[in-house]
Formats: structure tokens, sequence, C-alpha cells
């Protein structure tokens, strides 16, 4: 899965546009989430085909600011301070968490700045969870 970060003008239509242009190419959004920040619209969203994301979005000329490879994890939602545990492993093995949202499948999205050592991290919380 991919994290596909985009910058949208902020103004009515805009969301539409990118929807539209994402399902004209039939690419469906996965998750993700948005905010406008200096007046600007900063969407993280997630795919499972980052590279067909972005050209159907830069063919209607929406600027495409990255795409990156993200780790799905989930977490015991009956268990209170499992984020909590689960950045805390991160941070201890030196791994900064960058964007963080939720998918449809209710999986804890993490964009991280070192994706190899985030890997171990999410594959050792898997192996001790069992949560897959």
């Amino acid at each position: 899965m991919y994290d596909v970060s985009i910058r949208l003008e902020n103004k009515p239509g805009e969301m539409a546009r990118m929807g539209e242009a994402l399902g004209m190419a039939g690419v469906s959004v996965e998750g993700g989430g948005g905010w406008v920040v200096d007046g600007k619209g900063c969407m993280h969203f997630l795919f499972d085909d980052g590279e067909a994301a972005r050209k159907a979005l830069e063919d209607v000329g929406i600027e495409v600011l990255d795409v990156r490879e993200v780790l799905a994890q989930k977490l015991r939602q009956d268990v209170p301070g499992q984020l909590g545990k689960i950045a805390r492993r991160m941070a201890e093995a030196g791994v900064n968490i960058e964007v963080i949202y939720s998918d449809h499948a209710n999986q804890l999205i993490l964009v991280v700045d070192d994706f190899e050592k985030g890997k171990i991290v999410s594959d050792e919380w898997k192996k001790e969870t069992g949560l897959n």
C-alpha cells in the first residue's frame, strides 16, 4: 500500500476533481485524510497502486508531492494505550512517524522516515499481538 501526498487548492470542487480523476482511472481510495495549512489543502490518501494514483492526479493538474510505501498495523481497539505503545516502539528504534491515519479496514497507517526500521518494529508487533 502507498500513501500519496497531494496539495489541492482550498476552494469548492477540488475534492470532487480529485475523486473524479481517480474514478475515471479506476483507482480506489483505501483510506486517508486531509486538512488546510497556510491556505492550501494538504492531503494524504492510501492506494494499492501509488503510481497509478499519481498518474491519474497529475493528468488533471493536481500536484503530487510524494508517493511512499506505508506500514499497516492492527491495534487492539479494546485495549487502551495501543497507539502509545506502537509509537514508543517506533521511537525507541529511531523511527519518526511522519503521517498517521486509518484505512477503510480499521488499520493504523503509518508513513515513517525509515521504512526498513519501521517494518521491523511493525513485524515484531504483529508477531507479539497475533494481529495481522
